[in-house]
């Protein structure tokens, strides 16, 4: 069974879902996704034992802002995983934490910020580009994605999203459009969401840059997370990786590439609960 409730924050109202028992596992959303990201994944984490909670992020979905949309921070969406925490948390008790690509990047600044409130924290493929030893291409490719959204519309904005930056065809896990069943219901959610991504959270997220000391301090806390069909794309891969190296993180390879998580539920599922033992 999955209860549902809503959270005022600053500016914003959120959407959550609660399921399980035992101790708490955020799921915090990536992309235009929300809270039906991990539709095929969460009752197998609540079986295994924990309280599974996910949200739909600020301004998408069924979590509205108080105002006109605007570009999105980093810091603002970590406070909102944190009010969600200060909701379903027990006191005295540590939360584990799973964020995937700019669910990911959130993820991590709210282990730099609130390192005593996590037991565990995995980000998976967190697509920080400033952290690449070039991100001139990537970074002029997402403001390309973002220009293309604001003069010739959504469409063409995808396609060239879609596309490596120098041009070459999709990356492979985007040459398949069609959605697993047990997000499916999530689709038109997500397609009313993608221009705000775009718009508002594609360049502001992929541009922020880590507070890598706080993550140094809070190292023994934190895995990263790679697919196992995510190479070359350096993008997703290369962050992940510096982020390890600069703070002594464990890596974790995960099943599928950055999406694993709908594309093979059962398998990311396995993965992930054994990434979150100490």
């Amino acid at each position: 069974m999955t209860d549902v409730a809503t959270l005022p924050v600053p500016g914003a109202t959120l959407h959550y879902e609660t399921r399980g028992r035992g101790p708490v596992l955020l799921l915090i959303p990536g992309g235009a996704g929300d809270a039906g990201l991990y539709e095929g994944m969460a009752d197998l984490l609540a079986g295994a034992g924990y309280t599974v909670v996910s949200y739909d992020q600020r301004g998408l979905s069924r979590s509205p802002l108080d105002g006109p949309p605007a570009d999105q921070r980093v810091g603002e969406w970590a406070e909102d995983a944190r009010a969600v925490l200060d909701a379903v948390v027990p006191r005295g008790e540590a939360a584990y934490v799973y964020g995937s690509s700019s669910g990911a990047v959130v993820a991590l600044e709210l282990l730099a910020r609130h390192p005593a409130r996590l037991a565990r924290v995995v980000a998976h493929e967190p697509p920080l580009v400033e952290l690449l030893d070039e991100p001139g291409p990537y970074r002029a490719h997402f403001a390309e994605v973002r220009e293309l959204h604001r003069t010739r519309g959504l469409g063409p904005a995808m396609a060239r999203f879609a596309e490596t930056p120098d041009g070459r065809g999709p990356e492979p896990e985007r040459r398949h459009a069609e959605l697993p069943p047990s997000v499916r219901p999530m689709a038109s959610r997500m397609g009313a969401n993608m221009p705000v991504f775009l718009e508002h959270v594609l360049c502001p997220f992929s541009f922020s840059a880590p507070d890598l000391d706080g993550l140094r301090a809070a190292a023994g806390k934190l895995v990263l997370g790679v697919g196992r069909e995510s190479d070359g794309q350096e993008a997703l891969v290369g962050p992940a990786r510096r982020i390890a190296r600069e703070t002594g993180a464990a890596v974790v390879e995960f099943p599928g590439g950055h999406l694993g998580c709908v594309e093979r539920p059962e398998e990311f599922a396995e993965v992930l609960l054994t990434a979150m033992r100490p």
